[in-house]
C-alpha cells in the first residue's frame, strides 16, 4: 500500500520526513525506525528479501548454522549493494511485483537451492511446502532454471513432517540401500527402515521431550527387538553436528547385515 492510498498527503509525508518521524529510503520508500532490518535492506537495495531470510520471516525451517546476514534477491543490473547483506543476482521465476519487498516463494526456494548443501536445501523446500500448503505437483510445474533447484525437486517427498528427517533421508539417499520412511511396525510408525530390518529413529526434541514420550519409545523399541529388528536412535545434535559418527555407525550396521532379516536357527 502506498502512503497516499493510506490517506497520507504529500505535504504530510514531507513533514514526517523533515521531523524524523519516518525515514526516507531512496525515492520510493519511507519507513518507521522500527521497521525490520531485512526490509530496510531490501528497500535500500531495490531488491527483495529471499533465501534463508525469507525462510525466517515465514516460519520455514532454517539451518542452525545459517548466517545472520540479510539475503537479498537483486536485479541483474542497477541494484544498490548493501553492506552486511548476501546478494542473489538472477532473473526471477515469478513475475516482478511492484512495491514488494519479499521475493516469491519460488524465487526464494531457487536461491536456497544454490546457497545451501543439498540436504539442508531440501529441508528448507519441504518445510516451505508444509508451511505454505504447496503441493508437489505445483512445484513440479515450475520451470526451474538451475540444476540445484532441479536436484532439490528430485529429492522432495510428500507427507514429511520433520526437517531433521529430511536431512537424514537426503544424506542416505545415495547409498543404494532400500530406505523407507514412516513405516508402521509393531503398531507404531518408525522414522526410517533401512533394508527390511534396520530401524532408525531420529529423536527431535519436540517429539521426545517428556517422560511419557520416552516410555513409549522404550516400549516400542523392545517390541521391535523381540520381532528381530535392530533399532538405532540418533539425536538432533548427532545428525546435525556429528554426522560422521552417525554415518559410521550406520555403515557398520549395514556391513554386518543388520538391515536384512535374521537367519533362522535350525535344530
Amino acid at each position: 500500500m502506498t502512503a497516499s492510498d493510506a490517506g497520507f498527503t504529500v505535504s504530510r509525508v514531507r513533514a514526517a520526513i523533515r521531523s524524523g518521524a519516518v525515514l526516507r529510503i531512496r525515492s520510493k520508500w519511507i519507513a518507521l525506525a522500527s521497521a525490520p532490518t531485512e526490509l530496510l535492506h531490501a528497500a535500500t537495495s531495490g531488491g527483495a528479501v529471499t533465501c534463508v531470510s525469507l525462510a525466517r520471516r515465514r516460519g520455514w525451517w532454517v539451518p542452525p548454522d545459517a548466517d545472520a546476514k540479510t539475503h537479498l534477491r537483486l536485479p541483474v543490473n542497477g541494484a544498490v549493494r548493501v553492506d552486511d547483506a548476501h546478494g542473489h543476482w538472477s532473473k526471477s521465476l515469478a513475475p516482478l511485483r511492484p512495491r514488494m519487498l519479499e521475493a516469491s516463494v519460488e524465487d526464494a526456494l531457487a536461491d536456497a537451492a544454490g546457497c545451501f548443501p543439498l540436504d539442508q536445501a531440501v529441508a528448507i523446500w519441504e518445510s516451505a511446502v508444509r508451511t505454505e500448503a504447496i503441493s508437489l505437483e505445483s512445484l513440479r510445474s515450475v520451470q526451474w532454471r538451475s540444476s540445484a533447484s532441479r536436484r532439490c525437486l528430485a529429492h522432495m517427498r510428500a507427507g514429511t513432517d520433520s526437517s531433521l528427517e529430511t536431512v537424514f533421508h537426503v544424506r542416505l539417499s545415495s547409498w543404494g540401500v532400500p530406505l523407507r520412511f514412516q513405516v508402521h511396525l509393531a503398531g507404531h510408525p518408525v522414522d526410517f527402515l533401512i533394508g527390511t530390518h534396520l530401524v532408525v529413529q531420529i529423536d527431535g526434541w519436540s517429539f521426545h521431550s517428556s517422560s511419557a514420550d520416552r516410555t513409549r519409545d522404550i516400549t516400542h523399541d523392545a517390541e521391535l527387538r523381540m520381532r528381530g529388528y535392530t533399532v538405532l536412535r540418533f539425536s538432533y545434535a548427532q545428525v546435525i553436528y556429528d554426522w560422521p559418527h552417525v554415518e559410521r555407525t550406520l555403515a557398520e550396521a549395514v556391513s554386518r547385515g543388520l538391515h536384512l532379516a535374521p537367519r533362522r536357527q535350525h535344530a
